[in-house]
């Protein structure tokens, strides 16, 4: 079976970047003379054939992919993802694309995940859950394939995004857990290297700091119900005299107030607990949880105006409200 050589390739061979590649491919102006000359040459030499990835509006595939970097088990069992999804579909009704859902697993080399998203087969991506330095949105990018990011993209990737307000949502439950007498305020924070955990942590800081007469106490997990429970555990021993928690989502908030049931100390009245998402699961809990509502079917049907709606992609921040249960 012959393997069709890729643009990375053909850049590889003229000396040039994979962008510059592309633009010369594009006859874009911003290239010179001598690097398209190579292009060409490269091109002919290795008989390089272009699918082009459809620009935004396109209609040419009828289909918009969304990508989410999360192994499979995470990503079936976290309801964010099942509420983002059923909004991406219905806003793509009107424009006549179906959903195509992809996972990448994070922290690996996806050759295979490129060469199909940059072959031509959707007219854009809506990436979710991205980490650390990930390159896929530059990658994407510099192949001309319209992309989105489901929130801030960690790593300063230059990509247009749709996010929640995560640090004045965290900011507002610790504000509600002080108004309401509780001093010794933690926080089971997210992941470090995802931008939805560096800002819910660091609205909870701003909040702690405000106040002046707290310290922060910070554990953290991943956003399961399992990684709750254990920074439950770990904050009870080191800070056993804490009389609230802040968890940056819902199924951590869960996890912590499980480990509280388990150990007979009394939610709220021994310490108060707050969540983050306002998903099914903080209507199922006992108490009910008191949370942070992130507009997350808006946040998917604003997406898909971004991508393929006719808007300029931009930057945007939808806002959070705060609902009070029981728990906190």
């Amino acid at each position: 079976m012959t393997v069709k050589p890729t643009l990375a390739e053909v850049a590889l061979h003229a000396g040039v970047s994979t962008a510059t590649a592309s633009r010369a491919l594009s006859r874009s102006t911003r290239v010179s003379r001598e690097a398209r000359a190579a292009v060409e040459r490269a091109v002919a030499e290795l008989g390089y054939v272009r699918h082009r990835a459809p620009r935004a509006g396109s209609r040419d595939t009828g289909a918009v992919a969304v990508v989410v970097c999360e192994d499979m088990l995470h990503y079936q069992s976290d309801l964010f993802y099942s509420r983002l999804l059923v909004a991406v579909e219905r806003a793509l009704v009107p424009h006549e694309r179906e959903l195509l859902v992809l996972t990448a697993l994070r922290y690996t080399s996806r050759p295979s995940l490129l060469r199909f998203l940059r072959g031509g087969h959707v007219d854009g991506v809506i990436l979710v859950g991205l980490r650390g330095d990930d390159a896929l949105p530059r990658l994407l990018r510099a192949a001309d394939v319209p992309v989105v990011s489901m929130g801030r993209p960690p790593g300063g990737a230059d990509v247009p995004f749709v996010d929640a307000d995560n640090v004045g949502g965290a900011a507002e439950a610790v504000r509600h857990l002080q108004s309401h007498g509780r001093r010794r305020i933690a926080t089971i924070a997210g992941p470090a290297d995802m931008s939805v955990g560096v800002d819910r942590l660091t609205g909870y800081r701003r909040a702690v700091r405000l106040a002046g007469t707290a310290r922060e106490i910070v554990a953290h997990g991943d956003f399961t119900v399992a990684s709750g429970d254990h920074a439950m555990m770990r904050l009870l021993d080191h800070s056993p005299g804490l009389d609230a928690v802040f968890a940056a989502s819902d199924p951590m908030a869960a996890g912590a107030l499980r480990a509280l049931t388990r150990l007979g100390v009394h939610v709220p009245d021994d310490v108060a607990l707050v969540g983050f998402g306002d998903d099914a699961l903080a209507r199922r809990t006992s108490p009910l949880l008191t949370t942070v509502r992130q507009p997350v079917e808006e946040m998917g049907a604003r997406a898909v105006t971004e991508l393929v709606g006719g808007a300029v992609p931009g930057r945007v921040v939808l806002g959070t409200q705060l609902v009070v249960r029981q728990s906190g």
